[in-house]
Formats: structure tokens, C-alpha cells, sequence
């Protein structure tokens, strides 16, 4: 049994702890730990979240199993092109992969992005996160490649979008 909820700043730690957990057991294989360390603190920041989720930047969904956080997504629409909607996350603890979470949120973001009026749904995946072959499972297609620098590092990703 699931629901899903619209995230608020009180929820800020929960989605900073899924984060925590996915992040190390996603990334693991293709980042080191020091990229990894670096990379939460940068984009999970408790204020950075609360900001996001005050000022409408990014809007959070928190799914939830038996009454227990397990996944949750962002999105917005595109900064520079308004008519594409951006799942921004998407993340879901390890315990719980494989139970249709991911895909219940995408589906959930994309009818999200349907009412809102878009028909273009587009992300971000890195190159060799196993991620992407579950996104093109449910109708992404690489559109292009993209190199973004995040402090020292870099994220070597794919922008992969689906029409809704």
C-alpha cells in the first residue's frame, strides 16, 4: 500500500536521508567517494531544499509504503524553456527497488506535467548510471549530451526526454 504526498519544508530531513542512502549504493560503482560526499552536500543541503520547496522552485513528491517514506521526485518546469517540465530527482531506497516506485512517481510527474499544459518531460541521468535503460523502459530517449561542472567535479550525464 502506497500514497503519495506533496513534500513541505517539514519534510526537508526525510528527503535529505532518502538521498543519503540511495545516493551511495546508486553511485558507488561510478564515482568515488570523495565525488559522492561532495555532491550531497551540494545539492541536499537542508536550506537549499527548504528553499526549493518554499519559493516553489522545485516541487517534491514523497512516496510513501505502510505510512513510511521510501522514494521521492522533483521537478519544475525548465528554467529556460518553460513549455519543458524537468524531473529534477528521482530517487528510491534500495530496499524498496524494483517495486514499481520509480515508475508510479514518472508517471506521476508526467500527468503533473499534462496538467499543467506541457507535453515534453525531460531528465538528466549519468552516462553509466544502470538508470537510464529503466528510463528509456519508460519512454525517455537521449536527446543529447551534457557535461556540467559541480565544484571540482564534473557530471557526465544524458538529457534524455519523453513526449507526453
Amino acid at each position: 500500500m502506497f500514497i503519495i504526498k506533496i513534500a513541505t519544508v517539514n519534510d526537508v530531513e526525510t528527503i535529505r536521508q532518502i538521498a543519503d542512502q540511495t545516493w551511495w549504493v546508486t553511485y558507488g560503482p561510478i564515482l568515488d567517494e570523495e565525488q559522492i560526499t561532495y555532491m550531497l552536500t551540494e545539492i541536499y543541503p537542508a536550506d537549499k531544499i527548504r528553499n526549493q520547496i518554499e519559493n516553489n522552485l522545485q516541487t517534491y513528491l514523497l512516496l510513501f509504503e505502510d505510512g513510511k517514506p521510501v522514494a521521492f521526485a522533483s521537478y519544475s518546469p525548465r528554467e529556460e524553456n518553460a513549455d519543458i517540465y524537468k524531473l529534477h530527482k528521482l530517487y528510491c531506497l534500495p530496499i524498496t527497488q524494483g517495486k514499481g516506485y520509480g515508475k508510479i512517481l514518472i508517471n506521476e510527474v508526467a500527468q503533473k506535467t499534462i496538467d499543467a499544459g506541457k507535453k515534453v518531460l525531460e531528465l538528466n541521468v549519468n552516462r553509466y548510471n544502470n538508470a537510464k535503460t529503466f528510463y528509456e523502459k519508460m519512454g525517455f530517449a537521449i536527446a543529447y549530451e551534457e557535461d556540467i561542472a559541480i565544484g571540482p567535479y564534473w557530471m557526465n550525464d544524458y538529457v534524455m526526454r519523453k513526449e507526453l
